[in-house]
């Protein structure tokens, strides 16, 4: 049974346990108080009732409230406010981001990777923030990782689909994707490829991967009960607690294989394959950083924050890019559109992949597809839908009042609907519920419109803009085009595809195709 079940059902638990225990002392007291509406049992009420589609309740109350209003998030002490509104996103995001931070509480639920840059605030973030600005947006790094990218769509990713495609069996496109940047972001972080795409009839463990899913939902898990009850779940080692237990011990394990790996690597001047090279990775790069030098578990959790980083945005993005496609084939024409003059330029000495049956499948270089401005529009219409977080939470230091005109106070948390804003009509107009990467696009389709970062919040905004934005888009174009250059996606009828609860916008049921090879690539 899936975590996410057990969360639904542990909450509904609990709710009918308190909700008895007040009903039944209400029935011998003649205060009758106990039974007043303003029970926090009779305010989650609506939250249990419509937990397995959280991400919708939340927009369907901000649809009905103007993109704000309070709302009580599972097992707490006091509503969140919670708001999808950008005026008030620019605000806490940039123009007054001092006074709206991850707060005490955050560090706690991520445990794994707290004193890192996804956990901490001020100084600290500053620091550790200037010290990933060097390395990831390095011209060094990038061409790096687009090399390995490209290698694995190549040598992997295409070769895998055509096999898929010669028996049309149906495969789990969430899972593949999985795979695939799973083994990309721990060759960014490591400078090893872990091997998880494979081409042999059995695929490896998913082990950690499934560690780092555990992690996410329960964290979810952990944001919505008393704090004090997961502290107390941990100290027992029970539930959700045992299972993240687990899940730590599988990372910690795994970032240490690969450290010693690396090592291996770097002592024999050889990368995985066997091919001498010198390697543009996390770890070279904080394995000189005089703090992470003396502090060994330091070092881990900046490792694992960078694999969470690569690792859950774009393989969390990419399966609702397939799925968006397969339901829009006019997006595909338009995108092959884009890419044919491109294709047909392919010659000798430019790197294709190719079947078992020897014919050519073309791999675009990152540089070709940088300024496809419909592929990225269609990349962002997918993150608008569908952003890979899609709940931001900012604490408050001090008081302070939103352009909403909504007073908040010291120590509140405010939720920020990413999901419902890409949803809401006053901010994306009446279409918003449709996908349609023109609106991405200037009158004559040419060039990408400026749309500010406090109304599309899948790369964050202000000071926080996530630093491995540019590398993401280069991967997802890379991986997007070549899928689609060189065949049909088809998603299999009558699945349920929705998001499961975690802190990240996966697939609950994953995402099952079929792939068939298209007959005007073997033509080139």
């Amino acid at each position: 049974m899936a975590l996410p079940i057990f969360l639904y059902l542990f909450i509904s638990t609990l709710a009918l346990t308190v909700s008895s225990y007040l009903y039944i002392r209400s029935r011998g007291s003649s205060d009758n108080s106990l039974l007043r509406k303003n029970w926090p049992i009779a305010r989650i009420l609506p939250f249990l009732a419509n937990l397995r589609n959280f991400h919708d309740y939340l927009t369907a109350i901000l649809a009905a409230s103007g993109c704000n209003s309070s709302v009580q998030v599972g097992l707490t002490s006091r509503p969140f406010i919670l708001t999808s509104d950008p005026s008030n996103v620019q605000h806490m995001f940039t123009t007054n981001h001092a006074n709206y931070v991850k707060g005490e509480i955050f560090p706690e639920i991520f445990d794994i990777v707290s004193d890192t840059i996804l956990t901490v605030d001020g100084e600290a973030w500053r620091q550790q923030r200037a010290k990933g600005k060097t390395m990831l947006c390095s011209q060094k790094m990038t061409s790096w990782v687009a090399s390995c990218c490209h290698g694995k769509v190549a040598k992997g990713l295409l070769p895998f689909l055509a096999r898929m495609a010669s028996t049309r069996a149906p495969f789990n496109m969430q899972e593949l994707m999985g795979r695939l940047v799973f083994d990309q972001t721990a060759t960014l972080v490591f400078g090893v490829d872990p091997g998880c795409l494979s081409l042999l009839d059995e695929m490896p463990s998913m082990r950690v991967a499934d560690a780092m899913d555990t992690v996410m939902e329960v964290a979810f898990f952990r944001q919505i009960v008393f704090n004090h009850l997961w502290k107390l779940m941990r100290w027992l080692n029970i539930s959700f607690e045992w299972k993240l237990a687990a899940a730590h011990v599988v990372l910690h394990a795994f970032v240490t294989e690969m450290v010693e790996k690396r090592n291996f690597a770097r002592h024999h001047h050889q990368d995985i394959d066997g091919d001498k090279v010198t390697c543009v990775d996390v770890l070279s790069y904080y394995i000189t950083d005089p703090e992470c030098r003396s502090d060994g578990n330091l070092l881990r959790k900046m490792l694992l924050v960078y694999m969470i980083g690569g690792r859950d945005t774009v393989g969390t993005a990419l399966p609702w890019v397939f799925y968006n496609l397969a339901k829009n084939p006019g997006v595909v024409s338009s995108i092959r559109k884009e890419l044919a003059p491109l294709a047909s330029r392919k010659g000798g000495t430019t790197v294709v992949s190719t079947d078992d049956a020897g014919n050519q499948m073309v791999v675009f270089e990152s540089e070709e597809t940088k300024p496809l401005v419909y592929l990225q529009a269609t990349l962002f219409e997918s993150l608008r839908l569908y952003p890979p977080a899609p709940v931001e939470g900012k604490a408050v230091v001090n008081d302070d009042v939103l352009p909403s005109g909504h007073q908040v106070r010291r120590g509140e948390v405010i939720l920020i609907s990413i999901y419902a804003m890409g949803r809401m009509e006053s901010v994306w107009g009446k279409d918003c519920h449709e996908f349609r990467p023109e609106r991405w696009l200037s009158e004559d389709g040419t060039k990408l419109q400026y749309v500010p970062s406090c109304k599309f919040l899948a790369f964050n905004s202000g000071p926080r803009l996530c630093l491995g934005k540019d590398i993401a888009i280069m991967e997802m174009k890379t991986i997007v085009a070549a899928v689609v250059w060189n065949f049909d996606v088809e998603v299999l009828e009558g699945q349920s595809v929705k998001p499961k609860l975690s802190f990240l916008l996966q697939m609950e049921n994953g995402l099952m195709v079929t792939v068939k090879k298209r007959e005007e690539c073997s033509k080139l």
